[in-house]
């Protein structure tokens, strides 16, 4: 649901790099970002209950506030990560008539049927459905992991499930099949149709989204339109952990805020980002965190220390859109930046330069001699490492690392240390 874990924000990164092409070569672009509030269950097999209703339950809250405080924390992590703004956020519970709208029109079509639980899509009805995952209905993922119930085949999906008649939801809605709330794939469909149409030219998401997800958007709108939803679909790889080298408290150093908390600016897990290619694994490890925040720092002092009122160098700025219009190799791009930031042009230029390849790469730069909040690696280091003395209880370097940050004018909070 909520895009604040650093691995779903590096499929945000890769989404916003793309749109950054896109304009770059003269496109315009209408970027739709959608918040799915409610109807995503605790498993793809459409089992499992709400996660809203199991948050609301845990945390002692509405299951209202709780989305509309994970929303607003998921938007300050996208600007935080200088993402461009979408044409529109759009959210699920704000489109529930939309949904009811298309339920219907595959009712009437013949792609539904009713179980004790919900309304169904039948998947048999299309020979086709999955092709997007290049596997046959039966290898799918999610028919390799779950029983299949009152369902007819195990790829079949819910467009409404139910609210169990012993207990009241907090969200919940009438609808012509009874009271209850939209599965996850139709919410996606509803809202990009209503604000891109039936056709449209690029969806995206994660890698695990294939099998699942956007195999179950596509099948939803072939049926109601006889249309596949988008031309193109573009899937960011996962991000994996250096286990070896992270403690037990895994989740929560992963979200962007925890790695803001230890001192480290969050356009360093941007850069990091652009070091991978969107279609490999990228790895993530604190050494490799650290390089990419002493890449940054030694990018930002370079831009600072140049000239300004300088003309772009067409060479470099050619070689670099080669680059990201390749498939956006980033990777290679900031082989051509790096290689700028050595060459022999007047720094000048080498700055204009610069400015106009962040156009696309999103780190800022314009604003470098402004930015005082971000620390240097070396803090970062010290950090890291005074973090470390605190996990082997190794109180006295703890303590003069501690005050060696203070006298450098940093103030390091200590949480609780995770036990091995």
């Amino acid at each position: 649901m909520f895009g604040d874990s650093l691995g779903n924000l590096r499929t945000f990164i890769f989404e916003d790099v793309l749109r950054r092409v896109l304009q770059s070569n003269g496109y315009s672009v209408r970027h739709i970002v959608n918040i799915t509030d409610v109807g995503h269950l605790t498993s793809d097999a459409d089992e499992g209950e709400d996660k809203m209703e199991k948050g609301s339950r845990r945390q002692g809250e509405s299951a209202w506030v709780i989305a509309e405080r994970f929303t607003a924390a998921f938007q300050h992590d996208w600007r935080q990560l200088n993402l461009l703004e979408p044409t529109l956020w759009c959210r699920a519970t704000d489109h529930i008539a939309e949904q009811i709208s298309l339920i219907e029109i595959m009712e009437t079509k013949g792609f539904t049927y009713r179980t004790s639980d919900g309304i169904y899509f039948d998947t048999s009805r299309q020979d086709t459905y999955g092709y997007l995952a290049r596997l046959n209905a039966e290898g799918l993922r999610a028919g390799a992991r779950v029983a299949t119930g009152e369902k007819r085949s195990v790829t079949d999906f819910a467009l409404w499930k139910f609210s169990p008649t012993e207990s009241t939801r907090q969200m919940e809605w009438d609808s012509p099949w009874g009271v209850g709330f939209p599965g996850w794939h139709i919410e996606c469909s509803a809202m990009s149709t209503k604000y891109l149409s039936p056709w449209f030219d690029i969806h995206c998401g994660g890698e695990d989204h294939i099998s699942v997800h956007h195999s179950n958007e596509i099948a939803q709108g072939e049926a109601c339109y006889g249309t596949r939803p988008a031309n193109f679909w573009m899937h960011g790889a996962f991000l994996t952990l250096d286990h070896g080298k992270m403690s037990k408290s895994d989740g929560e150093f992963l979200r962007l805020q925890s790695l803001i908390d230890r001192g480290l600016d969050p356009l360093a897990y941007r850069y990091l980002c652009l070091t991978a290619h969107y279609r490999s694994t990228l790895r993530f490890s604190n050494e490799a965190l650290r390089a990419a925040a002493t890449a940054l720092r030694r990018l930002r002092s370079a831009f600072a220390d140049w000239p300004k009122s300088g003309d772009i160098n067409q060479v470099f700025h050619q070689r670099f859109l080669d680059e990201v219009n390749l498939d956006l190799n980033l990777p290679r791009a900031l082989a051509v930046v790096w290689a700028l930031v050595k060459s022999d042009l007047p720094p000048a230029d080498k700055r204009a330069t610069l400015l106009q390849m962040d156009r696309i790469l999103g780190l800022d730069l314009e604003n470098v001699e402004s930015d005082n909040d971000a620390a240097p690696a070396d803090i970062f280091d010290l950090i890291e490492q005074q973090r470390q003395a605190r996990k082997e209880k190794n109180w006295a370097l703890a303590d003069l690392l501690r005050e060696q940050l203070k006298e450098r004018g940093w103030v390091v909070k200590d949480d609780a240390v995770a036990d091995d």
